[in-house]
């Protein structure tokens, strides 16, 4: 494919309303046909066959806190790929110390409901501010789970403690932990890290806040994308057949911007595939790339969003490796994540209740 499909014969139509504050949207590949919605405050509530259930797959809010930041609160959730045989899930959400936790959980026997018992913390990460938390986790496709973790600033931050260059921190990167090699996790031994000289969970650095990234389920390509501090949203990718180790340049660089006054070698950082300043939108919201067979036409794009202005881009790579990409929609909504069903479907929340699929006019 060397361009994006015809946006005018395609639209994104509500499926579901009346969610309170959903922040991310997530299959459990187990058959079922579930969409599993992630609402800020602490429930996981249950999309299916069109209806939203009235019973949540899990309530967490007696362990939640959103106090003292709008980015807190339950933030991300994946499915280990053999869930329909072990039952296990993986939630990102911060505490009432301010601080992220990142948990398994184990499902009752039917799979139909989470067991708030069964929690066990994998880790738990403190922030000098606690606004940069980061939010979203992956299975790759080698079975390790990436988590993204942010600066632990706040607006103004600016990164000045240097977490995010800082290989014996946490803060400012994606993290990749063997979550099935050991008790809670075993360090890959492919990490960059795994061997000295920085903590061995680290697979990427220089990341300010990624909100939300995607993990081609096909290809294995990554598509990260990381808020902006003052001027720029950056859109950040790594081939599949990427070692770890890239370092996305923050806070030395905002996108492609010197930041800060700071002096570093450019050719130490990896640069985005793609970036827009703040003229156009405010907070970039990271996407996925379309795996599905009703809309044939979007099959490997990957599509994407600012929060504040509900715009909405493609992106993809052409066959001679150049980048296309293009504004294709322009919503009414506060866009805060997209997400896949298990037929490859995608979707989209909305910070005021909603649910969107692209779909055909």
């Amino acid at each position: 494919m060397d361009k994006l499909p015809a946006a005018d014969l395609f639209t994104w139509e509500v499926i579901a309303g009346g969610l309170d504050r959903p922040v991310g949207l997530a299959a459990a590949r187990d058959n079922s046909g579930r969409l599993f919605v992630i609402e800020q405050p602490g429930l996981i509530r249950v999309i299916h066959q069109g209806e939203i259930l009235s019973e949540p797959f899990m309530d967490l809010r007696d362990r939640v806190s959103m106090r003292g930041g709008a980015a807190r609160g339950l933030l991300g959730l994946v499915f280990h790929p053999e869930f329909a045989e072990n039952g296990n899930f993986y939630v990102h959400y911060t505490n009432e110390n301010a601080n992220s936790v990142i948990a398994r959980f184990t499902a009752y026997p039917d799979l139909t409901a989470g067991d708030p018992s069964s929690e066990k913390k994998i880790l738990e990460i403190s922030y000098p501010v606690g606004e940069h938390v980061g939010g979203d986790l992956h299975f790759g496709t080698e079975g390790y789970i990436y988590i993204s973790i942010g600066d632990g600033g706040g607006p103004g931050y600016g990164d000045q403690d240097g977490h995010a260059q800082n290989p014996d921190s946490l803060l400012g990167k994606i993290l990749r932990l063997d979550v099935d090699g050991g008790d809670p996790y075993r360090i890959p031994e492919d990490n960059p890290y795994s061997s000295g000289d920085g903590r061995g969970e680290v697979w990427v650095s220089g990341l300010r806040n990624p909100w939300r990234f995607e993990i081609d389920s096909l290809t294995g390509e990554f598509y990260i994308a990381d808020v902006g501090e003052n001027r720029m949203e950056e859109l950040n990718y790594l081939p599949a057949d990427s070692p770890g180790g890239p370092n996305f340049g923050w806070n030395y660089f905002e996108g492609s911007l010197a930041f800060g006054g700071l002096s570093a070698d450019e050719t130490m950082f990896t640069g985005p595939v793609y970036q827009y300043e703040h003229s156009e939108g405010c907070s970039i919201t990271g996407g996925r790339v379309y795996r599905g067979s009703i809309l044939s036409d979007w099959y490997g794009v990957y599509l994407f969003g600012d929060y504040c202005q509900g715009k909405i881009w493609g992106l993809l790579r052409t066959p001679d490796g150049e980048w296309v990409s293009d504004q294709l929609y322009k919503l009414p909504a506060y866009i805060t994540s997209f997400g896949l069903d298990e037929a490859g479907e995608i979707y989209l929340t909305d910070m005021t209740g909603k649910v969107y699929q692209l779909v055909e006019k």
